[in-house]
């Protein structure tokens, strides 16, 4: 977004307000943990429908006039902090509550990821980002857009792009087009059996370098095994990635871009199993 006070940029009609609110889908007894709440246009909204609101602010001035304004909301709660340094959890005091946030975009990947940790209490949340990282969150294997943060996102959630906003529905105008984002949660990660850190950890490493294929990204993630006394390394034993890959029905020369959520699970569990046995012989 464009500089701003902590890099916000806020909704300046109330039409564009109206349409986004109408898309949450709140309902009377939600719990709503609202993130970067500015001036409290969104608050209100929030307010009027929600059971409570714990409207979250880091800009000091911001959270004073907001305090202000909340004094005619009895269900808001105003909390001045940083996203990316709180507890989301503790803060909502519940076991399920929602999300909303125009988040800045310069942090748009750590206040996902901050989500994500969050997401076993988290039943969804909307939020307004760059449509180009929207594009990423959604994007699906073999598109340009698909990426670690789509493989990440669609792990806890279930993504959607709900609505397209343009610069001038906002003050000060970004440069850039936005959306607001649906994650639904549990995404499918949920039934996948993993640990989560691990599984996202070796997807990253799956895509170090976008332009190379799987077995270049992950070489030296398998250990290899020792020739017999006497004999020759082969090329296929000191690289058993291109044989995994095949057994796993993924081309050897397949890029991390190519893979489903499903396939890198698979693949994951695949290398563990070979790893744990290399090191236990």
């Amino acid at each position: 977004m464009v500089p701003a006070p902590l890099g916000q940029n806020f909704l300046a009609g109330e039409g564009w307000r109206g349409r986004i609110f109408s898309l949450l889908g709140a309902r009377a007894g939600d719990i709503w943990l609202e993130i970067g709440a500015g001036h409290g246009e969104m608050t209100e909204l929030l307010a009027g429908r929600a059971a409570r609101v714990i409207a979250l602010e880091l800009d000091a001035q911001l959270a004073a006039g907001l305090r202000k304004r909340a004094a005619n909301w009895p269900n808001v709660e105003v909390v001045e902090a940083d996203v990316l340094a709180s507890d989301l959890a503790r803060i909502a005091g519940a076991p399920k509550f929602r999300i909303y946030g125009s988040i800045p975009y310069y942090i748009t990947s750590p206040i996902l990821h901050r989500i994500y940790d969050t997401s076993a209490h988290i039943e969804s949340a909307h939020l307004i980002m760059q449509l180009e990282v929207a594009k990423r969150l959604a994007a699906k294997p073999g598109h340009r857009e698909y990426g670690y943060l789509s493989v990440a996102t669609q792990f806890y959630a279930r993504p959607e792009i709900l609505l397209k906003i343009p610069p001038g529905a906002f003050r000060p105008q970004p440069k850039v087009d936005s959306a607001l984002v649906a994650l639904r949660f549990p995404g499918p990660g949920a039934d996948l059996n993993l640990d989560d850190s691990a599984f996202l950890e070796f997807v990253q490493g799956c895509f170090a370098q976008k332009r190379k294929t799987l077995v270049n990204n992950l070489r030296g993630k398998l250990p290899s095994a020792k020739p017999a006394r006497g004999s020759k390394r082969s090329k296929s034993n000191s690289n058993p990635l291109s044989n995994i890959l095949r057994n796993a029905g993924i081309s050897e020369r397949a890029r991390a871009e190519e893979l489903s959520l499903d396939q890198f699970a698979a693949l994951h569990r695949i290398l563990n199993s070979k790893t744990n046995t290399t090191q236990t012989k």
